[in-house]
C-alpha cells in the first residue's frame, strides 16, 4: 500500500540512481515503484523515471526527477539516528564518498547534493541529559566535530573531556 504522506525530494534527473543508493544504506528500505514518464519533459525522455517511491529506514519518500530548476539545500535534510560509532562511520563514509562533502556537527552532503544528519543515539540522549552541565559539555564537544565521535561525547558527559 502506498503511504498517504511522503517527503518528496526534487532531483534533476538521477533520482532513481540516488534512491537505489539510499535504500542500500539502511535496513527496512526498498524501492516501491518507479514511474516512467509517459512523454518527454524538461528533465528527460518518455520512458525514463519521473517518480520513484521508496521506503528508507521505514519512512516513506518520493523522488521527482523535475529538472535543474531547483537544487537541494541544507534547509531540508534526512536525519538518521545511529546505534553506535560503527554505524555512524559506515553511513558517513558511504554518504561522503564519490563527491560527497563533510560539513559540521554531524552533517554530510551526499554526491547528489542531499544533506544528511548522522546522529549517534548517545548524542541525542546527552542533549536532553537531566544534568544540564553534562548536556552543555556534550553540546560543546559536538560543536567542535565534523563527524560525531561517540567516545568524545561520552567523555564530555562524564566530565572527562
Amino acid at each position: 500500500m502506498t503511504a498517504k504522506v511522503r517527503t518528496c525530494l526534487w532531483f534533476n534527473k538521477n533520482g532513481e540512481e540516488a534512491a537505489r543508493f539510499y535504500v542500500s544504506l539502511l535496513a527496512d528500505s526498498r524501492i516501491e515503484s518507479v514511474v516512467p514518464s509517459p512523454g518527454d519533459w524538461q528533465a528527460g525522455k518518455a520512458g525514463e523515471a519521473i517518480v520513484v517511491d521508496f521506503t528508507l529506514g521505514g519512512a516513506p519518500y518520493q523522488i521527482l526527477n523535475g529538472g535543474p530548476m531547483y537544487t537541494h539545500t541544507t534547509a531540508a535534510s534526512i536525519s538518521v539516528v545511529t546505534a553506535d560509532q560503527s554505524e555512524t562511520d559506515r553511513l558517513w563514509s558511504a554518504l561522503a564518498a564519490d563527491g560527497g562533502k563533510e560539513i559540521q556537527c554531524g552533517w554530510v552532503q551526499d554526491r547528489y547534493g542531499l544533506s544528511w544528519q548522522i546522529v549517534p543515539e548517545v548524542l541525542m540522549r546527552s542533549l536532553s541529559h537531566p544534568d544540564r552541565a553534562a548536556a552543555k559539555r556534550a553540546f560543546d564537544a559536538m560543536a567542535t566535530m565534523v563527524k560525531i565521535d561517540v567516545a568524545r561525547i561520552e567523555a564530555a558527559i562524564a566530565g572527562k573531556a
